[in-house]
């Protein structure tokens, strides 16, 4: 017999599980359902087990160079790579529990725990693990299914063991040499917290620079940083199949060949829409998998909606909170806030880190506005300088004619903290100049940005 609620949230994301409990506390009966692990792709395997590895790596790499700062350390550092995975599990264990715990005590709630799949625009059926099935109805529904990780076709694949985001997570020894196909935040961030773990890493770049949607200066400058730790890139590097080897697997490319202990995919996300029965919804996806949604995040059929990830709006933690925002602002509060208007920011958490919001330097070239630039290197920011990690620079762009910021991007020390000063002015579609003029504290690097502001001038 089919159950009915007011709502049902298929998965518990980071935008899924507080639209669940804010649909619940609202006086509608809710549904939510969770195919696997409670908190999803961010608490699981993306940004909380990462950033609790870039630690670790960050901690190593602190005191591997701590006779810089006259702080002398005896003997060398060692990684106990299972003690890492231990805390890492610790902390991810108990933002786990804590969600569950949360879904499970709200009142008007109702967690199901299995794989939920449409059977009509507003009818699900669920099965649990032990192959029993419930089906239900709701007025409303709300996809948050998240995306995992997309391996490409690679001949001799099936032969030979790899890993992805989520399984490398799982190693309790240091690889000896880790080879990574990829070149974009997830495969950067990897590689730098393994090269600071002590493992030989190499990057495989399909074209012929990292970073493909940022600057080229950009992109070079989180290269040059990575050179220095002893990284290397083998560019232009297409494979044409893999085999094992006596020390783990042989990758075959274009120009050659390379060994490895371990080998990493880091080629992008696949959304998770496969195994859903859109169909029998009436839901068609894209060309990339993903849902299609207007800018209130609904889909072509009425009272369904997508967010996070798997609606191709954003790929980041914060823009699934952000979609959860809107649409209780929408369903809930009566408000018509749209996702259309917001200005997209995220950050590469690399050491030091990059951070960008709003258009690039190419964006802007493309877009053939009159504009002004000014850019400066965190040589000249006292923060920086003390710290001793002067790598990077900064950059801003500004409409010349209205003086608002048409972006800004930063790679350096506190970078990621940083753009969060361009944000807020943007947001507040406030001139360049209310920023330039603000009082700073000393010393921080965001005192330094004013003083680059000073050197806007056209875009040549």
């Amino acid at each position: 017999m089919s159950q009915h609620f007011d709502a049902v949230v298929i998965g518990t994301g980071q935008g899924g599980s507080p639209l669940a409990v804010r649909l619940a506390q609202s006086g509608k009966r809710t549904a939510v359902i969770e195919r696997h692990l409670f908190g999803g792709t961010c608490v699981n395997v993306g940004c909380t087990p990462t950033k609790t590895y870039v630690a670790s790596a960050r901690a190593a790499h602190v005191a591997r160079t701590a006779a810089q700062y006259g702080v002398m350390i005896g003997g060398d550092i060692a990684i106990d790579m299972a003690r890492v995975k231990a805390r890492k599990d610790e902390v991810i264990g108990g933002s786990r529990e804590g969600i569950e715990k949360w879904l499970r005590g709200t009142k008007n709630l109702t967690v199901f725990k299995g794989h939920g799949r449409f059977s009509g625009p507003h009818a699900l059926r669920i099965e649990a693990v032990d192959g029993s099935t419930q089906d239900i109805e709701a007025d409303l529904a709300f996809i948050n299914t998240g995306t995992r990780a997309l391996v490409p076709k690679v001949e001799g694949l099936e032969r030979v063991p790899y890993l992805t985001n989520s399984t490398i997570l799982e190693l309790t020894e240091v690889p000896a040499h880790l080879v990574i196909v990829g070149a974009s935040y997830i495969a950067l961030e990897f590689g730098q917290m393994f090269r600071r773990f002590g493992s030989r890493v190499t990057l495989l770049v399909r074209g012929e620079r990292i970073l493909t949607r940022e600057d080229e200066d950009f992109a070079r400058s989180v290269q040059d940083v990575f050179v220095q730790e002893g990284i290397e890139f083998r560019f232009d590097a297409q494979i044409e199949r893999v085999e094992p080897s006596s020390g783990g697997v042989r990758i075959v490319l274009n120009d050659g060949s390379i060994d490895a202990s371990h080998l990493l995919f880091a080629t992008g996300r696949t959304p998770n829409t496969d195994d859903l029965g859109l169909e029998h919804a009436g839901i068609a996806v894209n060309r990339h998998g993903m849902i299609d949604v207007d800018g209130q995040l609904r889909t072509r059929v009425d009272g369904v909606y997508a967010l996070g990830d798997v609606n191709g709006r954003g790929a980041f933690t914060h823009t699934s909170w952000n979609d959860y925002e809107i649409i209780a602002s929408n369903v809930l509060d009566g408000e018509s806030r749209s996702v259309d208007t917001r200005i997209m920011a995220y950050a590469v958490f690399v050491d030091p880190p990059f951070a960008r919001v709003g258009m690039s330097e190419e964006d802007v070239r493309k877009d053939g506005r009159a504009a002004l630039i000014a850019t400066m290197p965190m040589t000249r920011v006292g923060r920086a300088r003390e710290r001793g990690e002067t790598a990077g620079f900064m950059k801003a762009l500004v409409d010349a004619r209205t003086k608002r910021f048409l972006g800004a991007a930063i790679h350096g020390i506190e970078g990621d903290e940083v753009i969060h000063t361009f944000i807020e002015i943007m947001n507040a579609d406030a001139p360049y100049t209310t920023l330039q003029r603000a009082m700073h504290i000393h010393p921080t690097v965001s005192e330094l940005i004013p003083t680059l502001l000073e050197g806007l001038k056209p875009l040549a």
